[in-house]
């Protein structure tokens, strides 16, 4: 790897600077470093999802291995939820134990969700008002009472690095009342956040809403950024919206968040949409679609998606990828179908840590594309893949 020299000072404060190396001339896209902790978040970067202390099916010691290979990745950082943590095992049963990151035994940086995508996801189940939100488990239907505050105090007793504010998420599409009306909530919610909180070790992230709107996410991200946030998110995208709206919501919001403080596209997604997003500005990512499509025998190539299922791949000799340091990648295409096709729970293993070390190859061409000056060229040919790959997928 080509080190920048000389080295941009840290931005931010306390014990979560964040170090702009280098942007690239042709776009928005941003090379840097996240300070936590836990250790560095080298930037742009994919957060694995772990939604419930744990990275379906994937040890700490293999998903440690997805990165090993990497020379610029010195500590990954993964998802929690505070909402399903908080019903099970229960926030103070993680407390009592040490906290997340010995609860399940991961050194490295924990960023945790606030439970707002519930509000989104769990509607059905959910009444809202300015205090805040009232669940009824999907477990068990007892009733849940998660205000902002309650929130904070959740993530404070897991013990995560960055803590989510409690947002307010609505379906698209609606009306420009409704977005504007949940937007302000969103806005005020974090507020209540940021004032509830007491640990100094752990970040906050705001986050901006405004649905497809770009006026209404302009002024919801100059509302939030003068507030002592570490960190801010994009939220209430990728819900079915097309591509390209997607993209031109993150163009219009990022030039009015903080450029010495970290950037989260939440819960995004496809290849080509992270390097769409970090073009645009972004630093974060997370999302289940490596891991989920790992189960369901779904593989990620530079040459498109495998689907091993298919009878294309019974007697091929091949790996998914030959220049692939994937566990997956030392078997045979043929073997990994087997593995599906017999019901054998080694297939969606293999395939979800090839699935996470794909993504985190890419994260690692954008940041080297970045300092070499060359993100458009890999942005170009990504997007080419990208519609090659959908034409033939097998």
């Amino acid at each position: 790897m080509t080190d920048p020299a000389p080295e941009p000072a840290a931005a931010g404060s306390g014990r979560f600077p964040f170090r702009l190396l280098a942007s690239d001339s042709q776009t928005q896209a941003r090379r840097g470093v996240f300070t936590t902790p836990h250790g560095d978040v080298q930037t742009p970067t994919f957060m694995p999802v772990g939604t419930q202390a744990t990275v379906k099916g994937v040890t700490g010691d293999s998903l440690r291995e997805t990165v090993s290979t990497l020379p610029d990745v010195t500590a990954q950082m993964i998802l929690g939820n505070t909402y399903h943590l908080a019903l099970r095992p229960g926030h103070e049963l993680v407390r009592k134990l040490g906290g997340l990151h010995r609860f399940m035994n991961w050194d490295g940086p924990i960023l945790t969700d606030s439970g707002g995508f519930q509000i989104f996801s769990l509607s059905a189940l959910t009444k809202i008002d300015e205090r805040g939100a009232v669940f009824r488990s999907h477990i068990d239907g007892r009733k849940i009472d998660l205000t902002p505050e309650h929130s904070i105090e959740i993530q404070e007793s897991l013990g995560s690095d960055v803590a989510m504010v409690l947002d307010h998420v609505i379906a698209l599409p609606a009306s420009d009342e409704a977005v504007i009306d949940a937007t302000e909530r969103s806005v005020r919610w974090a507020r209540r956040c940021l004032d509830a909180a007491t640990r100094d070790d752990q970040a906050r992230f705001a986050i901006v809403q405004g649905g497809l709107d770009e006026t209404i996410r302009g002024q919801c991200a100059r509302d939030l950024a003068p507030h002592g946030f570490e960190g801010f998110a994009i939220g209430g995208l990728s819900v079915g919206e097309p591509p390209p709206d997607m993209y031109r919501v993150i163009a219009a919001t990022c030039p009015h968040l903080p450029a010495g403080k970290p950037r989260y596209l939440m819960g995004v997604g496809r290849p080509i949409d992270m390097l769409e997003a970090i073009a645009r500005g972004v630093d974060l990512f997370d999302c289940v679609m490596p891991t989920r499509n790992g189960r369901n025998a779904f593989a990620f190539t530079d040459q498109g998606p495998l689907k091993l299922r298919n009878a294309v791949h019974q007697d091929d000799p091949r790996p998914l990828e030959a220049n692939c340091p994937c566990p997956a990648c030392r078997h045979s295409r043929a073997y990994l179908r087997h593995l599906f096709v017999a019901g054998e729970m080694l297939g969606p293993i293999l395939l979800t840590l090839h699935n996470l070390t794909y993504y985190q190859r890419i994260m690692h061409q954008a940041r080297q594309a970045i300092l070499d000056g060359t993100f458009a060229e890999l942005l170009a040919r990504h997007r080419e893949l990208d519609r090659a790959g959908a034409a033939k997928a097998v």
